[in-house]
């Protein structure tokens, strides 16, 4: 996949960059596989505001992506690579031998009209399906699963990929993206293979509009609001923070301060995405 350069006949356009979709063989979705996104526009159950600068954008539709793999020994056939507009990664459409339709997120170099199939005995090749006790040490994969049977949910952005790095007793060793190695259980399956779409990260949106159809809503610095909405705010002119660190619109420290709390899966982690300490 390549990466677009617009030119540019207006200043917004200056710089802007977009996806070539060289590798997408079909425009519309699988009708059975797709359901209305409803926006929640960062509010939560009892319309309290949760995640700020959520709102509005382009009507979008939920892909039902088969994370679980659970069709075991079960050739299936890539018959469309597509887009997705909820994530980062393409999605590729497989044609089962019995004539079920599932999505799974496409790994690079998978191509329409490849063979995938998910089970213990199936071949080491991208878009594949193991249980981590079946494929090799040093081995890329992506779409993890950290419990059995629960389906992947690590490694499934583009163009990420964890490697496995060893095996012990009933757990397995694994970096993850971000430079964390992990144990996860021998059990748990996952996919051979990079996520495509790599040059996602090299995309510049170039203007403000097309954050907004994303459903993304300008962000104000703390800085330039009133004391009394960010810590930041307040001061004639432009001022210093006036504190040692940055602190979020509700005061909680936001630089170095360690926001992690799930001391029951520390065991897990055999070392940190960062040195110092996982936050």
């Amino acid at each position: 996949m390549a990466v677009k350069i617009y030119k540019p006949v207006t200043p917004s356009m200056r710089g802007m960059t977009g996806h070539t979709f060289e590798e997408i063989t079909k425009k519309d979705p699988e009708r059975s596989l797709i359901v209305i996104r409803k926006r929640m526009a960062g509010r939560n159950s009892y319309g309290r505001l949760t995640v700020r600068h959520r709102g509005g954008g382009a009507r979008q539709y939920i892909r039902l992506v088969d994370f679980k793999r659970n069709k075991r020994e079960i050739p299936a056939r890539v018959s469309a690579i597509e887009y997705d507009p909820i994530r980062t990664a393409r999605l590729a459409l497989l044609v089962y031998a019995d004539g079920e339709k599932r999505y799974i997120v496409a790994p690079l170099g998978l191509k329409v009209g490849d063979t995938v199939v998910a089970g213990p005995t199936a071949d080491i090749r991208p878009g594949n399906s193991l249980p981590l006790a079946n494929i090799p040490v040093g081995t890329m994969i992506h779409n993890v699963e950290l419990k059995e049977n629960k389906g992947g949910q690590l490694a499934r952005a583009a163009g990420a990929a964890a490697q496995l790095l060893a095996k012990e007793g009933e757990y397995a060793q694994i970096r993850l993206p971000s430079g964390e190695v992990r144990l996860v259980r021998q059990v748990c399956y996952a996919t051979i293979g990079q996520v495509g779409n790599l040059d996602h990260g090299n995309i510049k949106l170039g203007k403000a509009g097309r954050k907004r159809r994303m459903g993304i809503r300008p962000t104000v610095r703390g800085s330039a609001m009133s004391p009394r909405d960010h810590p930041h705010g307040g001061g004639e002119g432009r001022q210093p923070i006036g504190m040692p660190s940055p602190k979020s619109p509700w005061g909680r420290p936001t630089l170095g301060y360690k926001t992690r709390r799930n001391k029951k899966t520390d065991q897990y982690i055999v070392r940190r995405r960062n040195a110092g300490g996982g936050r």
